[in-house]
């Protein structure tokens, strides 16, 4: 309304003013035991809690498995050298190659409301010959 405001001779009397907050120092972290300080977070370590969500176990993933390749559900932000180096990190295998599936979320009706079923991201992981991953259950 900047038109109105020349007719009416407003000067902007009503707007807020931005309130500057006083900058805080961060200290070094001192060491420790003669230990040296961790002062920066590995990008690793964040990642490795959002690689790999769980193992996939549906009929055609453990029907899969006879071929030495695995499924798991996998982080929104996974790609295939992330998932790789997280199964040769966790479980000490030998990845030959990585397929990335992106699972489209699909609609569901209960009565008259609706919604959806969410979608995620599975990996199809094929091992070298005699390597296997055993789940926990």
């Amino acid at each position: 309304m900047p038109l109105l405001n020349k007719l009416f001779k407003k000067t902007g009397e009503g707007k807020k003013k931005e309130v500057k907050k006083p900058a805080v120092k961060k200290e070094p972290v001192k060491a420790v035991g003669g230990k040296k300080p961790e002062t920066e977070i590995k990008k690793e370590a964040v990642l490795t809690s959002k690689v790999l969500v769980s193992p996939h176990m549906a009929e055609k993933a453990m029907a899969a498995q006879r071929l030495n390749q695995y499924v798991f559900k996998v982080g929104d932000k996974a790609n295939k050298i992330i998932v790789a180096n997280e199964l040769k990190k966790n479980y000490n295998v030998k990845v030959l190659k990585v397929n990335i599936i992106n699972v489209p979320k699909k609609a569901r009706r209960v009565g008259k409301s609706q919604g959806f079923k969410a979608g995620y991201k599975k990996a199809i992981i094929t091992l070298a010959a005699g390597q296997s991953i055993e789940f926990k259950q």
